[in-house]
């Protein structure tokens, strides 16, 4: 009994302590996946996986027929996530890394605006140079809400280094170099922890041999990705097709769905202009890694999307050799009397605004933009500038249509109304000369005028007119007005009261409305301006927006997203006989004028103006214009061209003569110029 009474108590015993155990083990399984299960999960997802953004390739870029002038190929990249690496090893880790890097003649990204060396100054050039402001106010070494331009004036720069170097605890021994490119670095990793990412994106397009000597030497904190460059198909249209960098102002971008800081867009060009069309949706992938950092399974939760494929209005073989005939008129002229000189070139369709052409020179190359950079910038021919749409030139006498159909259409004159030329137009105490002076013209019409270009006929026409009028039908014609063109230009200007009044030391006198009529005084036109002018004059008055864009696609050229079909923004009323006696003048220029013996050699009939427009004081150079249209009876384009110290617009006949026929003889390439033989 005794014996069995033990064994009772022990068996109740360990029921006893069975049950306890599992009474701990319910409670525990009950606070890990009931009471704290999904903190433990969210933390078993973040021990062994990532989610890492996929970035979606950047949509192509091709010309009115489908010719790929951008698109882009794959390259390596490397970020480093310094969560991956101790604190008190981070420095070791970025300073072997950066010999690394040195050695092998690898750059890397910077964001730091301090220059390179001491005494430091502020380098406003670096991307998101404006971040440092965030950084200090963040750090309490500025005051909240300081601006920019307080910064600059308030704070030093080598103050802001000598304390980043404390604050990340940069060894003192090491040199001056050492210590500009790790602070450099640190700096950049923390402005990105203020845009909420951990990673920085320190170098792309790297080779795998860089990746190897990586992996080999257990570089902590390196993540190697992929990432999509740019690749020019063409060496032409540099100042069209832009490029792409880094977001250099976050503001810009911050309120914009799917943007990160270290995003790269478009920077200038049709890359910028056309954003929205070109960027993609970026993808989402969740990748496991084991206990050694391997990735043993990868998962797109979210697929990215290519952006959208846009295609340009520019036939890029004929801007191709808008480029080569522009460039072979300025050298030829060059070579001869040795003055550097810019031109430019611009030439639309008639009827729909369309940009076939924006030929700059100098120009550049795209592929080699980077690198070339700072020379570009020291060359006193500003190659950099698209003289096409921002250069800012007098019209001189290429203005003298508008001022025609002005008058005619306010009746100031008339088709008949005949003025005699007498060499030297009187205007109180202006004695105003005629370029054909001491000689005159006699007595001559409208049409006649346009022709020899008659200044004094148009110092009539001006006074007559007023300059109210010739404003209000230059700003008709698009001359001083935005052309609608989706990439910078420069507005100008046409003369005014208003405007020259609104000029420091300048005062508006009746005598500048005769200097207005002829092109001078204060008009300032671009080249794209003056085309954008001759195409409604030759399309009867109707003024379309010049557009480079012609229509975007899907990435996959399916889907139409979009197409350009905008109405005209301006109809100027122009008479059937006003417009048949102006358009008469121009085409009297090529076949009797000044330009007949060039325009022998034109493929189609054309009608033309020549334009010498002054730069300054007696003994310079005047700039050369001129503007064409073609065929006459039936328009289809219409071109300008201004050449820098190009003197007398009838100088770039011939440049004018190439062009026109370089786009007819690919159009049609069974044209052949008048009265010649056919075989």
């Amino acid at each position: 009994m005794e014996e069995n009474k033990k064994l009772r108590y022990r068996m109740t015993a360990i029921c006893l302590v069975y049950m306890l155990l599992l009474i701990v083990f319910f409670v525990t399984m009950f606070n890990a996946q009931i009471v704290h299960g999904a903190d433990y999960r969210s933390q078993s997802v973040r021990t062994n996986t990532s989610v890492e953004t996929v970035e979606a390739s950047r949509g192509i870029i091709t010309d009115r027929n489908g010719k790929v002038l951008v698109s882009n190929h794959a390259v390596y990249t490397l970020t480093f996530d310094p969560s991956l690496v101790e604190e008190d090893a981070l420095n070791g880790e970025l300073l072997r890394l950066i010999a690394l890097l040195r050695r092998e003649g690898v750059a890397w990204f910077d964001e730091l605006p301090l220059s390179d060396g001491a005494p430091y100054a502020f380098d406003y050039t670096v991307p998101r140079s404006g971040m440092l402001v965030k950084y200090l106010a963040d750090k309490k070494w500025i005051e909240e809400g300081m601006t920019a331009d307080e910064m600059r004036d308030g704070v030093s720069p080598q103050k802001i280094f000598e304390r980043m170097c404390d604050l990340y605890g940069v060894d003192e021994t090491l040199s001056a170099t050492q210590k500009r490119a790790l602070v450099g670095l640190r700096y950049s990793l923390e402005t990105a922890k203020l845009d909420g990412d951990g990673t920085f994106l320190f170098a792309r397009d790297v080779d795998v041999a860089l990746i190897s000597l990586l992996k080999d030497g257990g570089y902590g904190g390196i993540r190697v990705g992929t990432s999509a460059v740019r690749e020019y198909q063409t060496e032409v249209a540099a100042h069209i097709l832009g490029h792409i960098g880094k977001i250099q102002n976050w503001d810009d971008y911050k309120d914009k769905e799917g943007y990160k800081w270290n995003d790269l867009v478009g920077i200038d060009g049709v890359e910028y202009a056309f954003e929205d069309y070109l960027r993609g949706t970026d993808g989402k992938r969740v990748v496991t890694m084991n206990e050694d950092g391997k990735v043993i399974s990868e998962l797109y939760s979210v697929e990215p999307r290519p952006g959208g494929n846009v295609a340009l209005t520019l036939d890029i073989d004929f801007q191709e050799k808008v480029e080569q005939i522009l460039a072979n008129a300025v050298e030829e002229m060059t070579a001869s009397d040795g003055i550097g000189r810019g031109a430019a070139a611009a030439v639309v369709r008639v009827g729909s605004g369309e940009t076939l052409a924006l030929a700059t020179y100098p120009t550049f190359s795209r592929a080699t933009f980077n690198r070339d950079y700072n020379t570009l910038l020291e060359d006193p021919l500003s190659p950099m500038l698209n003289r096409a749409t921002m250069g800012l030139y007098p019209p001189g006498s290429t203005f003298k249509p508008a001022a025609a159909v002005a008058a005619l259409e306010t009746g100031a004159i008339t088709t008949r109304t005949k003025i005699r030329d007498l060499g030297v137009y009187k205007y109180y105490d202006l004695n105003l000369k005629c370029w054909i002076w001491p000689g005159n013209h006699g007595l001559i019409n409208v049409t006649d005028a346009i022709t020899v270009s008659c200044n004094y006929f148009f110092y009539e026409v001006g006074n007559l007119t007023g300059i109210a009028t010739l404003e209000r039908y230059a700003r008709a014609f698009g001359l001083g007005e935005p052309t609608g063109i989706e990439i910078p230009e420069s507005v100008g200007t046409m003369t005014s009261p208003e405007y020259v009044n609104s000029l420091k030391g300048q005062h508006w006198t009746d005598g500048m409305t005769l200097q207005a009529a002829i092109g001078q005084a204060y008009d300032l036109f671009t080249p794209l301006q003056l085309a954008n002018y001759i195409a409604t004059l030759a399309g009867g008055g109707t003024r379309y927006p010049a557009h480079l864009l012609k229509d975007v696609s899907a990435y996959d050229g399916a889907v139409p997203v979009y197409v350009y079909d905008e109405p005209p923004v301006e109809t100027v009323e122009i008479g059937e006989e006003n417009l048949k006696a102006v358009l008469a003048g121009m085409r009297k220029l090529v076949t009797d004028g000044s330009v007949r013996s060039q325009f022998k050699d034109c493929v189609v009939d054309a009608a033309a103006k020549t334009g010498t427009a002054q730069t300054g004081g007696r003994g310079t150079i005047s700039n050369g214009v001129f503007v064409a249209f073609a065929p006459y009876d039936d328009p289809q384009i219409a071109l300008a061209i201004v050449i820098e110290k190009g003197d007398t617009g009838g100088a770039l006949a011939e440049t004018a003569v190439n062009i026109l026929n370089a786009y007819f003889t690919a159009a049609d390439p069974d044209v052949v110029k008048e009265n010649t033989l056919i075989k």
